[in-house]
């Protein structure tokens, strides 16, 4: 039901009021006139019978018509009022308006009836002889105890009612006026109590918007005063209470947007409430603002997760869980869930929140790897060794010329595994030392890489390789340059070891806009695409076989590249099998 505004509650409520109040005024105030001027005509009418009872009382018998006839012309015409004198039998006597003789017994009117039985009659009805509406009143007039006859007047009543209906007239026009007065003035007062509300209530609105810098301003009646002053304080709270909830949703969405753990949380029927970035990326869930609201099975197409989000909604207890997640990479997770209480400490959902275990389970891989690796690298030269000394206490050391063979053999292995450990020992102090232990100091890069081409010049030449040094003499660089020398000696040393005879190694350096970068191009056979992610791995090998006859540790480029991080910089390569490789060193302007 539409509800009316209070302004027409209040003006209608006015004008009835005031209407009733008219209409009862006008009804009683015409009943009030027309009594007092039918009783002050009944008694003017009574005071008239009553003196003229006192001059005719001696005359009232038959004999005596004709003087009662007379006196009552003559009293008529001096009274406007009708005059009638009848005997106790109902015969008139002399009417002051009608001969006596036309007119017909008068002892069934009602005001003789009463005049006859002793008491003053009065009625008021409709005249038959004057053919008028007639108020009469007719007075006793006893002698010697008895009812001698009766002395009526009467007047017609038109005049008097046109008197009332004229008054009446004149009472409605100023009640109309009265009500017009009423009306403006209603209109006025009703105006001055809604206007105010009504401006309240477009106040309430703007509130209610959001617009809570609005204020209310009112000067009238105390009570609308102190409704606007108590919405402006209301205004006031709410606004800053607005301010405060924002402001805790905007710091809980900042940290949970920033926290690397995903966080999702959900209500007792399974429905999502929030989930940050994290959770999002995880489980590659697009637009996860729009998650809110929908349901676990509608969101997230992992099976594992919604029995554990369904488990832990069943129990009290906090459950814990790993999910593997294959979207464009592979996510180990680590999912911890327990209960979501609301203010009063009741359960309203359940929270899980997801550890990404990934780079911890590839380090253990690594670490695996590294262990098996190890191993094997070493297992092999302590076997050779092992298996020549043996030789050599079974009787081989009494062949001079066999026991020569075999001690080189063993001098090998055992530099080998020499340079195992020696790269190893590289490799941690590399790993354990950061950049702030480094000595970095300016250099020429012309003078390191003609350094590194020395030490790999013999190796070279056995090869019949050309090493090409192109580097422009004042290109300097702020590096550790032993560091940075090993590194291009383990380049180098790549590149002459796989390069095919006769072929040419160039050795290169040139500035970009954010750094330096040294590069290593040989004319080998190339590396296949699939080997380059795992290239600079410890104990990688693309030719495991290969590698080990030309001497490798499988370490060389590992060190390479904890060398390029340890000057916050990178090293990548570039190759095609059967067309040569690019290894590059990127180091970044200090």
């Amino acid at each position: 039901m539409h509800a009316k505004r209070i302004f027409w509650q209040i003006y209608p409520s006015y004008l009835i009021v005031t209407l009733l109040s008219l209409a009862a005024v006008f009804f009683l105030s015409s009943v009030s006139i027309s009594r007092f001027y039918y009783r002050q005509t009944a008694e003017n009418l009574e005071v008239q019978a009553l003196f003229i009872e006192e001059q005719t009382r001696e005359l009232f018998a038959p004999e005596h018509i004709s003087d009662l006839n007379r006196i009552t012309e003559i009293l008529g015409g001096k009274s406007p009022a009708r005059i009638t004198i009848i005997l106790s039998d109902g015969t008139v006597a002399g009417d002051s308006d009608k001969a006596h003789e036309e007119m017909g017994n008068h002892r069934d009117r009602p005001e003789m009836q009463e005049a006859l039985a002793g008491h003053i009659g009065q009625s008021v009805r409709y005249s038959n002889t004057l053919r008028k509406k007639m108020m009469y009143v007719a007075v006793p007039v006893l002698r010697d105890g008895r009812v001698a006859g009766v002395i009526r007047t009467s007047v017609p009543l038109t005049e008097m009612e046109q008197i009332i209906k004229e008054v009446q007239r004149r009472i409605m026009i100023g009640g109309l006026l009265i009500l017009l007065l009423a009306a403006l003035f209603s209109l006025l007062v009703s105006r001055r109590i809604s206007r105010p509300l009504e401006r309240i209530k477009l106040g309430a609105e703007r509130f209610a918007q959001g617009d809570f810098s609005h204020r209310l301003h009112f000067a009238g009646s105390a009570e609308i005063g102190s409704l606007a002053e108590t919405m402006n304080q209301m205004a006031a709270q709410l606004e800053e209470r607005l301010r405060s909830v924002i402001n805790e949703r905007n710091q809980r969405e900042a940290v949970l947007s920033s926290m690397v753990e995903g966080v999702l949380a959900v209500d007792t029927s399974g429905h999502i409430i929030s989930m940050n970035k994290a959770a999002a990326q995880f489980f590659n869930v697009f637009q996860p603002e729009t998650a809110a609201g929908r349901s676990i099975e509608e969101v997230f197409r992992n099976v594992r997760l919604q029995k554990f989000v369904s488990a832990v909604l069943e129990g009290q207890e906090t459950r814990e869980c790993e999910l593997t997640v294959q979207n464009n990479e592979t996510y180990y997770l680590q999912a911890r869930g327990t209960n979501l209480l609301g203010v009063q400490g009741r359960r309203i959902g359940a929270v899980v929140v997801f550890n990404d275990v990934s780079r911890l389970r590839r380090l253990e891989n690594l670490r695996r790897d590294f262990v098996a690796n190890v191993s094997h690298e070493l297992k092999t030269p302590i076997t050779s060794i092992k298996g020549f000394v043996e030789t050599l206490l079974d009787g081989a050391v009494k062949d001079p010329a066999e026991a020569n063979r075999f001690l080189k053999i063993v001098s090998k292995h055992a530099d080998r595994l020499n340079a195992i450990i020696e790269d190893l020992l590289v490799l941690s102090r590399l790993e354990q030392g950061g950049k702030e232990e480094m000595e970095m100091q300016k250099v020429g890069l012309q003078g390191l890489m003609n350094s590194a081409v020395e030490v790999c010049a013999q190796r070279a030449a056995e090869k019949n390789i050309t090493i090409r040094v192109e580097c422009p003499e004042d290109l300097e660089a702020v590096v550790n340059p032993p560091l940075i020398e090993q590194a291009l000696i383990n380049l180098i040393g790549n590149a002459v070891k796989y390069s095919i005879d006769g072929k040419t190694v160039t050795v290169s350096a040139y500035a970009e806009p954010t750094g330096i970068t040294l590069s290593v191009a040989d004319q080998g056979y190339g590396i296949e695409e699939q080997h380059l992610e795992r290239l600079f791995e410890r104990f990688y090998r693309v030719d495991k076989g290969r590698s080990r006859q030309e001497g490798g540790t499988g370490l060389g480029l590992a060190i390479v590249k904890h060398i390029a991080q340890a000057h916050s910089g990178n090293v990548s390569v570039k190759s095609r099998y059967g067309n040569g490789s690019v290894f590059s060193i990127f180091l970044p302007f200090a």
